[in-house]
């Protein structure tokens, strides 16, 4: 078997096509690109999102972080006034460094080192060339590895927390369990069901209920007091011995009692009803 010399046009050959595998836009087509330069930065960042299938925007955070990576990357290279190879270019560069760091998990050096091996293939060299092979001259390759030191290699290990670290999924909510009060029949209104516990309602300011003895014993009272036939009222005269004089000392007195008893009430409520908002003041202070 006789081995076949290589010769200078093989060689070139064989230089040409290794530069078109680096060079092929693997990331997105020319069609796409160019569809994207007619945008805006909302457009360019709605047709990237469709372009890449991003579909968990509002609850994932990882698609959220390589969505604005490559839609900043993309406006930078815009601003740039690159062509449309260019910008091909460079967006498969950008996929290209996170594919590294994700999948071949490259630390920062190795990164750095392969993209200054891929930049000597598509950038200026001091060799002799094709002129056509050359995609960003000297003033664009460089602004491209400022970009790139600002941009993902600044905030490396960012990156790798992004691709390597498990999240645990938070959720955003409380709940809380708020005691009814029963509706009271005394002078106080019933409390808000968010601005006082049952306990302290209950101790503080809802009246006491009258015991059952107490209940039965008014309504013997008074049903006693109905049986008895109108004519035995209308015979017993209960002013009968009785003078003017000692009937307005009695009254005098009893309205004495009464307006003393009514006055004791009113004060026992207050106290009642201030300790109770002392109680909720206090609770207030501690929350």
């Amino acid at each position: 078997m006789t081995q076949t010399a290589s010769t200078p046009e093989s060689e070139k050959n064989a230089e040409f096509q290794e530069h078109e595998k680096i060079l092929s836009p693997d990331f997105l087509s020319t069609v796409q690109i160019t569809d994207l330069l007619a945008e805006n930065a909302d457009g360019v960042q709605e047709k990237l999102r469709m372009f890449l299938n991003f579909k968990n925007l509002q609850t994932c955070l990882k698609d959220s972080i390589l969505l604005d990576y490559y839609v900043s990357g993309f406006l930078w290279a815009k601003e740039m006034d690159f062509s449309i190879i260019q910008c091909s270019k460079f967006m498969t560069l950008l996929d290209m460094l996170l594919h590294n760091l994700k999948t071949l998990h490259m630390s920062l050096e190795d990164n750095i080192k392969w993209l200054g091996e891929v930049m000597a293939e598509i950038g200026p060299t001091q060799t002799q060339r094709i002129d056509e092979w050359d995609t960003f001259n000297v003033k664009q390759a460089n602004a491209i590895v400022d970009y790139l030191k600002i941009s993902i290699f600044q905030h490396y290990k960012l990156y790798e927390f992004l691709f390597y670290s498990a999240r645990e999924e938070i959720a955003i909510g409380t709940e809380q369990v708020i005691e009814m009060a029963n509706p009271a029949g005394g002078p106080f209104p019933s409390p808000l069901e968010e601005g006082i516990s049952f306990d302290i309602y209950s101790k503080f300011i809802e009246p006491p209920p009258m015991l059952d003895k107490e209940m039965q014993g008014l309504d013997q009272a008074q049903g006693h007091e109905e049986s008895q036939p109108e004519s035995d009222i209308l015979e017993m005269d209960p002013l009968d011995g009785f003078t003017i004089e000692d009937i307005k000392s009695i009254l005098a007195q009893v309205t004495d009692d009464i307006f003393t008893d009514v006055q004791n009430k009113i004060n026992e409520k207050l106290q009642i009803q201030e300790e109770a908002f002392n109680a909720r003041i206090e609770k207030l202070k501690k929350a």
